[in-house]
């Protein structure tokens, strides 16, 4: 038996903190030692949910990792700063697991990169469509040949806003006011549509696609008045051998998990002998081939063992001292920032762009 992994959370300005820390206390292999933020509100709820001992509470995230020793620091900071938080703590010979998205920008997401290189520890980087059923079912019929090789990825991404819910997706009423002064709505930390899903739609279409790279990407993107970040964008990624098309919406109809709005939220993906229809939290697949050009559902089935969530797959992978693979390494990861960067200029130049690299 493994001996538990040591868990320290820092920072909860990402609402998905809640959600990891529970993974960590509801699994064996996990023991979380302490939770860090500057602001002791901001950690109320989960104080309470995971009936956490005042002595594992910190506002110092220094203090935080050298009393509590962890193995494992979870990060969930503004996007804008990802690259900061990492740099702070890499010295303090920890893995790290940074709630997606990667990072506001291609020279944070290196600055990350670089930052770890020389620890010998891991750096995650989680997306949580990975542990979706059905987009892990896509990329096993992918990996199978299904479908031959992936020509085209279309990805329509977004929920009703990043205020409307909290951890464990407790649904809230956010005000005007609410949304002036969320870091999610402010450009310099990273907010907007397109920095929080588009990330979801590259990265996860770069591990559909084998790792391809396009060679020029369009976006164009549009807000309410009144915000500084959009809400609403869409880019095209063109490849040598086909183009894909990904839109990022704040204000769906419906949050997908509760209602699938329309359009529905997914993944369409097409390739030379077939096409996969794979929908957030769908029960089956659309499938066609050659074969079944008509088409037929595809059961989705449950994810492998030890792969159900980040927090379980990290400690496999650590387990098993294994490198994180697939959406969760810097390797797919960091093509996916490759492509969020041109499409940012794209939409700020309003042309089409090389894909930039540094």
């Amino acid at each position: 038996m493994m001996k538990p992994w040591r868990i320290a959370g820092i920072n909860f300005s990402h609402m998905h903190m809640g959600d990891l820390l529970r993974q960590v206390t509801e699994h064996t292999d996990g023991k979380l030692v302490g939770i860090c933020d500057a602001d002791r509100k901001a950690m109320q709820s989960t104080i309470d949910a995971l009936n956490i001992p005042e002595d594992n509470v910190f506002t110092d995230e220094i203090e935080c990792v050298k009393a509590t020793k962890p193995d494992l620091v979870i990060l969930c900071p503004p996007t804008g700063e990802h690259a900061d938080w990492v740099k702070r703590i890499a010295p303090l010979d920890v893995h790290l697991l940074v709630e997606k998205p990667f990072a506001a920008s291609l020279v944070d997401a290196d600055r990350m990169i670089e930052a770890m290189r020389s620890t010998g520890k891991q750096l995650v980087i989680n997306w949580p469509a990975r542990w979706d059923r059905a987009h892990y079912a896509t990329w096993c019929l992918i990996n199978d040949n299904t479908i031959g090789d992936v020509i085209e990825v279309h990805h329509y991404g977004g929920n009703r806003g990043p205020l409307y819910h909290g951890a464990d997706k407790i649904e809230m009423e956010p005000t005007a006011e609410e949304k002036q002064s969320s870091w999610w709505y402010s450009l310099e930390a990273g907010g907007g549509s397109l920095r929080d899903y588009l990330g979801y739609g590259v990265t996860m279409g770069t591990w559909f696609n084998g790792g391809k790279k396009p060679f020029d990407v369009t976006c164009v993107t549009t807000g309410t008045k009144g915000l500084e970040v959009d809400e609403h964008s869409i880019t095209i990624a063109r490849y040598a051998d086909g183009m894909s098309k990904f839109e990022t919406r704040w204000g769906t109809f419906t949050d997908p998990w509760v209602h699938q709005p329309q359009p529905k939220c997914g993944y369409v993906v097409r390739g030379t002998r077939g096409t996969i229809a794979s929908y957030d939290y769908a029960e089956t697949l659309r499938v066609q081939t050659d074969e079944r050009p008509e088409g037929y559902d595809h059961p989705v089935a449950d994810l492998p063992v030890g792969e159900t969530n980040g927090i379980e797959y990290t400690f496999s992978r650590l387990n098993q001292e294994l490198p994180v693979e697939g959406p969760l390494s810097t390797d797919v990861a960091r093509i996916g920032q490759q492509i969020i960067e041109t499409a940012i200029q794209s939409a700020a130049q309003q042309r089409t762009l090389p894909l930039i690299d540094r």
